[in-house]
Formats: C-alpha cells, sequence, structure tokens
C-alpha cells in the first residue's frame, strides 16, 4: 500500500476516488429509472467523442461531453422503443471507436486506455473535473432526489405533474451524461460501468431501505476502488479489467450470500 505516498500515484488514485465516490449513487438512480443500457450506452458514445477529438485536434473531454449530451438529447426518442434504440447507440459508439482507433495511429493510445482503463496517466484536469463531477452529483440530487423517487414509485404524481417531471428527468440524464463522460475519459469505459452497476446492485438487492442503500452504495462503490487499484499496481496489471473483475467476484458473493441469509417466504 505504499502507493499512498507515492506522489506518482496519488493524483490517479485522487481522480478514481472522486468518480468512486458518485458513481455508484448516480447507479442507485440509474436502477431505480430501469436505465442501465442507456448507461453503457452514453459510456460507449462518450470514448467515440473522446477519440473523435483527437481526430479534430480538440480537448478530450470537451469531445467526451459532445458526444454524450448529442447521445443525451436523442434520448427521449431512442427510448421509445424500449432497449433497441439504446442498444443501436451502443453499438455504434463501439464500432466508430475501433475504426478510429485503426485509422488513426494518434487515437490508438488513447483507444487502448479508454478499453483498459489506464487510469494511472491521469492529471490535473482529470483530477478537477473529478471533484466537480462529485460537486455537480451531491449538488443537482439534493433538487432530483424526491421527484425521481416520487416518479417511480407514485406513477400518479408524474401524470398529474407531467411537465414538470419532464423537465426533471431531462436534468437528471444530464447530470448523468456528464458524469458519465467525464468518468469515462479517465477510468476507461467499463470500470466506469462497473462502478455504475456493481455497488447499486449490491445495495439495492442487499439494503433496507433507499437512504441506507445509497450509503451502502457509496461505501462499497469506494471500497471497490481502493481495492482494485491496489491490486492492480501489485499485480502490474491494468486498472481497468482488475475492477472490473473485482466487482463481478464482489457482486456474486454478497448477492448469493444475501440469498443464504434472506428469511423463507
Amino acid at each position: 500500500m505504499g502507493f499512498f505516498l507515492d506522489p506518482l500515484f496519488q493524483l490517479p488514485f485522487a481522480t478514481g476516488l472522486a468518480y468512486a465516490l458518485c458513481l455508484p449513487v448516480l447507479g442507485m438512480y440509474l436502477l431505480l429509472r430501469d436505465e442501465w443500457i442507456a448507461a453503457l450506452a452514453l459510456a460507449q458514445v462518450s470514448a467515440f467523442g473522446a477519440l473523435a477529438a483527437v481526430a479534430l485536434h480538440a480537448p478530450v473531454m470537451m469531445g467526451a461531453a459532445a458526444a454524450t449530451l448529442a447521445a443525451t438529447l436523442a434520448k427521449a426518442r431512442l427510448g421509445r422503443g424500449g432497449a433497441t434504440g439504446y442498444v443501436l447507440l451502443l453499438l455504434f459508439g463501439w464500432s466508430g471507436a475501433l475504426l478510429l482507433v485503426a485509422n488513426l495511429p494518434l487515437a490508438d493510445p488513447l483507444g487502448r486506455a479508454l478499453l483498459d482503463g489506464q487510469l494511472y496517466f491521469a492529471n490535473a484536469a482529470h483530477l478537477a473535473a473529478g471533484v466537480g463531477a462529485v460537486a455537480l452529483t451531491y449538488g443537482a440530487l439534493v433538487k432530483l432526489s424526491r421527484p425521481l423517487l416520487l416518479e417511480r414509485l407514485l406513477p400518479g404524481f408524474s401524470v398529474a405533474k407531467r411537465r414538470q417531471a419532464r423537465r426533471l428527468g431531462f436534468a437528471f440524464d444530464l447530470l448523468a451524461a456528464g458524469v458519465i463522460a467525464f468518468a469515462t475519459a479517465s477510468v476507461g469505459v467499463m470500470a466506469t460501468f462497473a462502478l455504475l452497476y456493481a455497488p447499486s446492485v449490491m445495495a439495492y438487492r442487499l439494503a433496507p431501505g433507499w437512504k441506507t442503500g445509497l450509503f451502502g452504495a457509496l461505501v462499497t462503490g469506494a471500497a471497490l476502488y481502493a481495492a482494485g487499484f491496489a491490486l492492480a499496481l501489485a499485480l502490474d496489471q491494468p486498472f481497468g479489467p482488475v475492477l472490473v473483475l473485482l466487482a463481478v467476484v464482489s457482486t456474486a458473493i454478497l448477492l448469493r450470500m444475501g440469498r443464504r441469509t434472506a428469511p423463507s417466504e
């Protein structure tokens, strides 16, 4: 654990930790709204935008944010066809990203970093974006949390206040899109999705209440991230695959334990 004292790894660790403190909480609301395919599609489109920015000699984070914003604006229309629209968006982002990597030598290192989740190359700009993502997430959810819960638990509330519900839903979409875009540019596509999904699904299944679940997802996400970062360094492996594998194993074990300890019906 000496990397905590090594200046070479302190900034990358702090950058990833920032996202580990906000992605699991956003994941709880994405799970509440049944928008997992949309989240993964946004992450993949964000990677495509980042690589397209390299081709245009533009800032990587700006490209990721622009592509994700465009996908978010199209989200309402895509969602009308169920998951099909999101799957098509996911496939478009994946194929576009690989084609850019194959045809642009400058995009190849970034493409590998986005795929592998090479957090070790994070810089001060990535850290600033991560801190901003944390502040934006918790600041926005203070206003959005209650309406999002009412929309899901009391559908009649949304019908009565349809216009307000649409505005709040779109505000959450923009929040999730922005955080996912910046997280993808820093920790990679699948590592971002793992931090969104694994802590929240464990908390959603095992926690006795919503507030407890939010806290459980936050703690679990931070713990998974710290363990994944340390293990990747200790084994000299890329960060993304180690974190994802750790998330898979942890989720399977905890859900299995939850079933064993659950009271019989």
